[in-house]
């Protein structure tokens, strides 16, 4: 694999003969990658898995037009080829005003934040193998598990650079590991699945592969005998591990490609409030080891802690140069890029802060509703806010969790149920969107 600085090297030098051959401006992205599994089933071993892959990508602009185009091979025979062929392709291209690098004053300077993404201990197939038994044979004892679809572990390495022809060069190099477990419990038609699935860039930062796996066999063997939920209004509360999910539709609903579109259910609605006015979700691309930090955004642009909702209002878009440029903004260093096509929008490490109510408190505060764990579906309209997914989870009666439930529907509007978070005091930060167990009331159940 390729170093960090031969993928930097290798983007200046194809940026360079761009311009030389009529390009009036260009960037590259060029990126490296190696990764590395081990499958285990039942204690034997199942699936040994190996990757390695390159690419770079070349955009160009001539006048107001563009084009972009990739490649794996990196040879000067190809690399002349390829920008011979985009710089053609960018002149027939239909012109676009908004199109253009980022504005050269906004570039990032020089970098001196240390993120810490490398973990320099790269573990061998054999180190991967044990940690994928230790994590199923944890699962594969406790009691009521009756089968495995296995336990794995992994470890993937890769580096990306960013070059354009107006002044931006620089690197990223990371590293992760992670380990998952899934399992079976109960027989015939009462079968119920489930599982854990835990990444970090360093090693050290993983829980422990025993405690994973126990986690996804306890899972598992909660799902037995689900029970079917009346149709109603019951308050809901969203674990953990779906609640992150709310988060990202509001991240969608904020991509300013989206309010240039006017396809986004937050267009006009910066002036309003629509979260309570504790809640409180921050962008932090600068966490020191966190999954998606990053000192630069797909242009060259410095990235920056920001809140995202204060005082229950949004505080602005998420945006790249071109949706910028379309909404007479400045950009938010929120661009994302691939080898593949014009940079997109994304956010970093982002979190919702936690509420005060413990998880405990807040059950024990529902006489009758529905704790959701599971979601299914793409029920979600960008436009209009409508909510609607197939769930799974437990019922809540008495203020304690009680029987496991499937087979029903929660259906609202995201703006609705905005205004309706509480946000428990049980947050943990260790995926890229972060949000504690959410109470939501006045949500339409759809069951029996």
């Amino acid at each position: 694999m390729m170093t960090a600085q031969q993928a930097q090297d290798s983007c200046a030098r194809i940026v360079d003969l761009a311009t030389r051959a009529g390009a009036d401006a260009a960037d590259a992205v060029a990126s490296a990658s190696s990764s590395e599994s081990v499958s285990v089933r039942l204690g034997a071993l199942e699936d040994v898995e190996r990757s390695e892959g390159e690419e770079i990508g070349l955009r160009v602009f001539v006048g107001q037009r563009s084009a972009t185009i990739s490649t794996s091979d990196f040879s000067d025979t190809a690399f002349a080829e390829l920008v011979e062929r985009v710089v053609a392709m960018a002149k027939l291209a239909p012109k676009d005003p908004y199109a253009g690098l980022a504005p050269q004053e906004m570039l990032t300077g020089q970098i001196e934040h240390t993120l810490d993404l490398v973990d320099p201990d790269e573990p061998d197939p054999a180190e991967l193998k044990a940690r994928a038994l230790e994590v199923e044979d944890a699962g594969r004892a406790v009691a009521g598990i009756t089968n495995s679809n296995g336990g794995s572990a992994g470890f993937a390495h890769s580096v990306a650079a960013l070059v354009t022809s107006h002044g931006f060069a620089g690197t990223q190099e990371t590293t992760s590991h992670s380990m998952s477990a899934s399992f079976i419990a109960g027989e015939g038609d009462d079968m119920q699945r489930d599982y854990e699935y835990r990444g970090a860039r360093h090693f050290a930062d993983l829980p422990s592969a025993a405690s994973i796996g126990e986690l996804a066999a306890t899972r598992t063997v909660q799902r037995l005998h689900p029970q079917t939920m009346p149709s109603g209004q019951l308050p809901i509360l969203f674990d953990p591990r779906v609640s992150s999910s709310i988060v990202g539709h509001l991240l969608g609903a904020m991509n300013g490609a989206a309010i240039a579109r006017r396809s986004s259910f937050l267009l006009d609605r910066l002036e309003d409030t629509l979260f309570p006015a504790q809640i409180q979700i921050i962008d932090n691309p600068h966490i020191v080891r966190g999954p998606a930090s990053k000192l630069f955004d797909g242009e060259g642009l410095p990235t920056q802690r920001r809140v995202l909702v204060q005082n229950g209002k949004v505080t602005g878009w998420l945006l790249n140069s071109a949706a910028a440029r379309q909404l007479n903004l400045p950009p938010t260093g929120h661009a994302s890029r691939g080898a593949g096509g014009s940079p997109g929008i994304s956010a970093s490490n982002v979190h919702m802060a936690a509420g005060s109510l413990s998880r405990d408190a807040m059950i024990a505060d529902i006489a009758d509703g529905v704790l959701v764990t599971e979601l299914v579906g793409q029920g979600v309209n960008g436009v209009t806010g409508d909510y609607s997914r197939a769930a799974a989870g437990f019922r809540i009666r008495g203020g304690e969790i009680a029987e496991a439930v499937g087979e029903f529907t929660i259906a609202g509007n995201l703006l609705d149920m905005f205004a309706a978070i509480t946000p428990a005091s049980d947050l943990e930060t260790y995926r890229s969107i972060n949000v504690p167990t959410l109470r939501i009331d006045g949500m339409n159940i759809a069951g029996e």
